[in-house]
């Protein structure tokens, strides 16, 4: 019934309006969605939003039937929380999810990410990338995708990340975000393109074992034909695990049972 996670041509690599993203939503059933558009440092460009692009695109759109909140993706690094409160007073945000994309300034979905490494040695960057930026930072609300890497398009191997294979640095990473009172996301995106959800449910279960309570659903949706795609179905898997999802509002979690 939510999509939390979906990017319009307010986003860099997204192309179709916020309305057409909105009524598609409304279409496949979804109550609630919240637009999350790129923030993303690079040392080659910046991937980031024009807020005036971003306040025309979504401040006047309503579709009736339809809760429409207004969200951030934030690139997060081990060296770039203050860049992120910065961003924060940018406008207001319902919803702040904090993804990582670089390791060692390197985009993870790109080939030259693979090229001078071992499979195993950039997934453990990648991993040890990650637990060195929810250390870092306090300003998001949910992790994004924990095991994005899966899915990129330079993974020569594209295989899902499970729990027993990296308990030691999953540990690590779900008790910071216990810690920090954060979330984690369901991101569906995985299911087509490496055949599972991002992260998969044997980490969603750890992380309920370790006091994780905040968990969002996200389709990743970057045009109309994604929308909503797999979330009613995931939403269903993780309320077998927690009893609830969350949305959320003025940057506090909703809980949905």
């Amino acid at each position: 019934m939510y999509d939390y996670h979906m990017h319009s041509r307010v986003s860099f690599d997204a192309k179709d309006s916020g309305l057409a993203m909105a009524l598609a939503a409304k279409e496949r059933g979804l109550r609630e969605i919240c637009f999350t558009d790129h923030i993303d440092y690079t040392p080659e460009m910046d991937m980031v939003f024009d807020t005036a692009v971003y306040n025309g695109e979504y401040d006047c759109l309503d579709v009736p039937g339809l809760l429409i909140r207004r969200g951030m993706e934030f690139g997060l690094t081990p060296d770039n929380a203050d860049q992120l409160k910065i961003d924060l007073n940018r406008r207001h945000f319902d919803f702040v999810l904090g993804s990582v994309h670089l390791v060692d300034g390197v985009d993870v979905y790109l080939e030259p990410y693979w090229a001078d490494k071992s499979y195993d040695e950039a997934i453990r960057r990648y991993l040890e990338t990650t637990l060195e930026a929810v250390r870092a930072h306090e300003g998001y609300d949910v992790l994004g995708h924990l095991t994005f890497i899966s899915k990129c398009s330079g993974n020569p191997r594209k295989e899902l990340l499970r729990y027993a294979d990296h308990k030691s640095i999953m540990d690590e990473i779900l008790r910071q975000l216990v810690k920090g009172e954060k979330g984690m996301e369901l991101n569906t995106s995985g299911i087509d393109r490496c055949g599972g959800p991002l992260p998969t449910l044997d980490i969603f279960r750890r992380f309920h074992e370790l006091g994780g309570r905040i968990v969002t659903v996200g389709s990743d949706a970057h045009d109309t034909s994604r929308v909503g795609q797999y979330t009613h179905e995931m939403t269903a898997e993780l309320k077998k695990i927690f009893g609830y999802v969350c949305t959320f509002e003025d940057r506090k979690p909703l809980f949905h049972r």
